[in-house]
């Protein structure tokens, strides 16, 4: 199977703006491609990790990425995929959120060459953006663009109508700089690609050899989007999202969407993949895909002991045994079940319902009445246990669990 066939396979190409040239250029030449992506935040997160892959798939079969960091873009804000207008970051926000990008960036590829378009961009004065970019692009074709029409009924600013033109800037000097013949991003960010190969054959000739590419935006099988938990966005960083959090996640995918997921998500062979779908239909209790893909995406954003600790936290937790866990690792796994600060001693009953484990004192008796509570691992049957600080894990957090599934995480103060 070759590069292109390989993409297909695994869903990682939506739009291609010439299949020939795509096939030339993937298989039977070693190009330099870039896939950019703006700094507005301090962290990529995971729903990234599909350009990360692709980045990484063209680099397996010798093509040389270029990552472009969007230093001067961020300050424009990209109207894809937005129903309004981006809050405009700063420039100090915007250059520092860039070299943390580029740090994280550099665990995965490491042997890219790493650009800030905030170097070229902002030598650009006004007068020559509108003489010798502007003119090459009518106001119909940039109306005609899905990520500006849609945003016309509500309105649009031109600073961030002007974002496809600051762009396609991007890929016209990375070709003359880099030879840079391929783009890809998402599917959201087609017109902004092709706007770019607009400009590069209106300044270069219709005969430059570029190529654009697209994916489909990743989903769950519901179409919800992909990468968000119930707290909010899946970050890389681990101090904005744990290794424990990130593996919880994934094992969780449901047998619909796993198989999607290894396929675009892991550098796994075709070969291992079908292996993993023939199990999710014979075996799906097994959940081994799912432990593989969470595997899989841990050990490749932080690391094998990162990996190994999730793995013996998700242990610990499915054993009741929280008592042997520390307090940074309470906090990784049960943040978001956090329920509540306490200061003083206080009954098992009054606690259950202060903190909304119960909706009464009624269910709380006959939960506790019934095995059903257990604190810091030990069960609990008596209606009139205290919860101390004395008998905390540390001295510093109390979890009840409920049930054998449900935890909630206090802490004493």
């Amino acid at each position: 199977m070759n590069l292109f066939e390989e993409l297909k396979w695994r869903g990682l190409i939506k739009d291609v703006s010439n299949e020939e040239l795509a096939k030339k250029l993937l298989n039977d030449e070693k190009i330099t491609f870039y896939c950019g992506f703006d700094p507005t935040a301090d962290s990529l997160t995971i729903g990234h990790l599909v350009q990360i892959m692709r980045l990484r798939f063209l680099e397996q079969y010798g093509h040389q990425p270029i990552v472009l960091i969007g230093g001067g873009t961020g300050l424009i804000g990209d109207p894809s995929g937005r129903s309004s207008e981006r809050k405009l970051l700063t420039l100090e926000e915007t250059l520092a959120n860039a070299n943390k990008i580029k740090t994280q960036f550099k665990k995965y590829l490491p042997n890219a060459i790493y650009v800030n378009n905030y170097d070229w961009l902002s030598k650009i004065n006004v007068i020559e953006f509108l003489r010798d970019y502007g003119k090459h692009f009518t106001v119909n074709y940039m109306l005609a663009k899905d990520t500006v029409a849609t945003r016309l009924e509500g309105g649009i600013s031109f600073t961030e109508f002007s974002y496809m033109i600051i762009q396609a800037l991007d890929w016209l000097h990375l070709y003359k700089h880099y030879n840079c013949k391929l783009q890809f991003g998402g599917s959201e960010q087609w017109g902004n690609i092709t706007a770019g190969l607009e400009l590069i054959r209106k300044i270069l000739g219709d005969n430059t050899e570029v190529l654009g590419l697209s994916s489909p935006l990743l989903t769950k099988a519901d179409g919800k989007k992909f990468g968000k938990s119930e707290s909010g966005n899946l970050w890389l960083d681990e101090n904005r999202t744990s290794a424990y959090a990130l593996y919880q996640y994934f094992i969780n995918t449901q047998d619909k969407d796993v198989i999607n997921y290894l396929k675009m998500l892991t550098l796994l062979s075709k070969e291992e993949i079908e292996v993993l779908e023939q199990k999710v239909i014979n075996e799906p209790e097994l959940r081994e895909a799912q432990k593989v893909l969470g595997r899989e995406i841990v050990t490749f954003v932080h690391g094998q002991e990162a990996y190994e600790n999730a793995l013996r936290i998700t242990e610990i937790l499915f054993n009741g045994e929280v008592s042997q866990l520390t307090s940074n690792e309470i906090e990784d796994a049960l943040s978001d079940v956090f329920v509540g600060e306490i200061s003083d001693n206080i009954n098992i009953v009054v606690l259950l319902v202060q903190t909304n484990i119960t909706s009464s004192k009624r269910e709380a008796k006959e939960l506790v009445e019934s095995n059903a509570i257990s604190v810091n691992g030990n069960r609990v049957n008596d209606i009139n246990y205290l919860v101390t600080k004395t008998n905390a894990i540390n001295h510093e957090y109390t979890v009840i669990r409920r049930g054998k599934k449900k935890y909630y995480l206090i802490k004493h103060i």
